[in-house]
């Protein structure tokens, strides 16, 4: 099988695309695999840019500088692009500058691994899909879209469990998340909309509800697609929760009047019947919401068998780390998997083939 010919001795040039909390990260880890070699980091700072790749992200300098020049990375010899920043469907003024990068990174020859969507990009239609095929076929490159949730938890594991089911009549996942402690008031304030008045965020959320969206229609369609069923129709709800009071988070202050907590569902219909959801509770404290549902992360499959797998609060100690390797251990996958657009149906199940790298480095 293709995927068994991963030789940890090549060398795969390697690009990084933002260097946020999750770019910092893949930096590091990249920098220390010796199956990999980074050559250029992409920064929207002007002002890192030529500063050394490494220094940016707080380990020992490479010996390369990073650019805030998109032409430079374009030019680079290199064989994949990790394509990390703020998704520019919520920040920034052209919600389509992303697909834009994608499609001329493709074309000058480079895979593309994204964590900003685009995980099954069938359900954006044939004008999206097509400027990516296009792209694809002129570069020989190949695209594909990752993340920790969505794109491992609810969408890679709940169809791995489904490897087990003799019938399968529902799958729900939950997601229970608690913002308390995660410490970018960038990502929580400015693109996931907390600490705004009711009024605010209803008049600033519409970019970002729209991303969502898109995002977790595309897991539940996913998963609806990699088990067979004829998905009519896929639904979006939302409320939030308002704090009476300030509460105090790493990300800085949610006052009292604005919203602290968020509770999304998100169904794939065959006919009236919700064949896979994901709901999502985020907390910005774990006072918020009190009524809400507590507990676990989970996926309950209901058929036969009736199957429930839970992950407890703090299950993952680094979840934006888990971000970025997620997609770093794609990287050779996609480099063996031909040119066009791969979803995780399309590759098998993604490990960790090069992340050992022995006792003494623990």
């Amino acid at each position: 099988m293709w995927w068994l010919a991963y030789d940890p001795r090549m060398t795969i040039r390697v690009v990084q695309w933002g260097s946020g909390n999750v770019g910092r990260q893949a930096i590091a880890t990249v920098a220390a695999r010796p199956d990999m070699e980074l050559v250029g980091l992409l920064v929207k700072n002007p002002d890192k840019a030529g500063a050394d790749i490494g220094t940016i992200a707080g380990i020992d300098p490479i010996g390369i500088a990073s650019t805030d020049d998109v032409d430079e990375i374009v030019a680079l010899d290199a064989d994949v692009v990790l394509h990390m920043p703020l998704p520019s469907l919520v920040h920034g003024d052209n919600p389509d500058a992303d697909m834009a990068d994608f499609c001329r990174l493709l074309a000058s020859g480079k895979h593309v691994i994204t964590t900003v969507g685009y995980m099954y990009p069938k359900i954006y239609g044939d004008e999206i899909m097509g400027r990516l095929t296009d792209a694809c076929t002129q570069g020989n490159s190949a695209f594909h879209g990752t993340g920790a949730n969505p794109g491992w938890f609810g969408d890679i594991l709940p169809l791995l469990m489904t490897g087990l089911s003799l019938r399968i009549d529902q799958i729900a996942v939950t997601e229970i998340s608690n913002f308390q402690f995660y410490p970018s008031p960038e990502i929580m304030f400015d693109m996931m909309n907390f600490g705004r008045t009711p009024a605010e965020f209803k008049a600033h959320a519409e970019r970002h509800r729209t991303w969502l969206d898109g995002l977790f229609t595309e897991a539940v369609q996913m998963v609806a697609d990699g088990i067979g069923a004829p998905v009519d129709n896929v639904t979006s709800e939302m409320v939030t929760w308002v704090t009476p009071d300030d509460l105090e988070t790493a990300a800085g202050t949610v006052a009292a009047g604005t919203v602290a907590g968020q509770r999304w569902t998100w169904a794939a219909l065959v006919g009236d019947h919700r064949m896979v959801t994901q709901e999502t509770v985020w907390r910005m404290h774990a006072d918020a919401a009190p009524d809400w549902p507590h507990g676990d992360w989970s996926i309950t499959i209901s058929g036969d068998p009736d199957m429930h797998v839970s992950l407890p609060h703090g299950w993952n100690r680094n979840v934006l780390g888990s971000t970025g390797a997620h997609a770093i251990n794609a990287i050779p996958y996609l480099v063996e998997a031909g040119p066009g657009v791969k979803t995780f149906l399309d590759l098998p199940v993604i490990a960790g083939m090069g992340a050992y790298r022995g006792p003494d480095t623990a």
